[in-house]
């Protein structure tokens, strides 16, 4: 059996989610392990709950693609937001068998038996191996588009967004998605928030710069003829600030719970423009049209390094900026005349 953990934030958990559907195309008897959400769950806990997420804590702790998750203050599995999405979970026997059980004598298996866990902890970008596994836990974020690409035809039509509840935030969303319709649209994706404060800045900031929005925007204009820019940020100020003019539209409609639906919006866009963020990349990733262009940051965090030749085999179709603007790729995809309407 193959059991993918399920953690972070949205964007992170429909990548685990592609590598689930991934395992399952490939035959393989695969779960989820939502576990990981326990240690946000409300404070008012049995004592022998609050060592449960002590103790699952100290587990993601060990794993090097987990621990970086400073982000992470507080989260849930969001995958039920989406209509009917199919998914198993597993049992707690089912997860002791891989990784050993919470505890001392789960403590004691993995250090004195360590061939008896069968554990993955993601280290890398891209692992040719990974689904070769049949018999593993696998924890990670496995961003890497090259593990799913192949059956995103397939994801766009299991990650449906359900009808809008409140008729008048209905309504707004039904609107801006016609104005998106009508236009030579490009979703604009700005991440600021959380990014900017002291602990974070240094893992993610200073990546998606003023330079690489200009470049980005600039090569959209190249290929789109009137393109129209609509800007999705968590600091709404900012964007109005720096983004003014007729050809900007700042989309001001879901917070909180409803935020994923902005996701919806960038996904009926002609293009899209990333952040340093798995949240856009979903917007690019579930945009179905064949002639879309799709750019992102050379890399998503500072402590990466970025190999061009690489990332060209690991993110095709891409369109990669770096933080001073240059383009990559550009030669190695299919170039694109204006696109026609859609």
């Amino acid at each position: 059996m193959i059991i993918i953990q399920l953690a972070g934030g949205l964007g992170n958990q429909l990548q685990q989610y592609a590598l689930y559907q991934k395992f399952k195309s490939l035959g393989a008897e695969v779960k989820l392990d939502l576990s990981w959400f326990e240690q946000f769950e409300d404070t008012d806990q049995e004592p022998d709950n609050k060592e449960q997420n002590k103790e699952h804590n100290r587990m993601n702790k060990t794993n090097p693609a987990m621990k970086k998750d400073i982000l992470a203050t507080k989260r849930r599995c969001e995958l039920n937001f989406f209509d009917h999405l199919p998914y198993e979970c597993c049992t707690e026997k089912e997860k002791t068998a891989l990784t050993g059980s919470r505890g001392l004598a789960g403590k004691l298996r993995r250090k004195l038996l360590p061939q008896t866990v069968h554990w993955y902890k993601e280290k890398q970008m891209y692992d040719p191996e990974l689904l070769n596994y049949r018999q593993m836990y696998l924890s990670g974020y496995f961003a890497c588009e090259k593990y799913y690409a192949d059956i995103l035809p397939e994801l766009r039509k299991l990650i449906r967004f359900p009808e809008i509840a409140d008729a008048q935030k209905r309504m707004a969303n039904e609107e801006m998605l016609e104005r998106i319709r009508s236009s030579r649209a490009v979703s604009v994706h700005i991440r600021r928030g959380d990014y900017l404060q002291p602990e974070n800045a240094a893992m993610f900031g200073n990546i998606c710069t003023e330079e690489y929005y200009e470049s980005a925007l600039n090569y959209m204009k190249e290929k789109i003829e009137d393109p129209h820019f609509f800007l999705f940020s968590d600091d709404t100020a900012y964007a109005k600030e720096h983004y003014q003019g007729e050809e900007y539209t700042i989309v001001d409609i879901n917070h909180g719970d409803d935020s994923f639906y902005d996701m919806y919006l960038m996904s009926r866009c002609e293009g899209n423009i990333c952040a340093n963020s798995t949240f856009s990349f979903w917007g690019a990733r579930l945009n179905a049209r064949p002639d879309k262009i799709m750019i992102r940051p050379t890399i998503q965090k500072n402590s990466q390094m970025f190999e061009e030749q690489v990332m060209k085999d690991l993110w095709k179709e891409w369109i990669c900026v770096d933080p001073w603007g240059k383009r990559y790729f550009i030669s190695c995809m299919q170039e694109k005349e204006n696109l026609n309407e859609w």
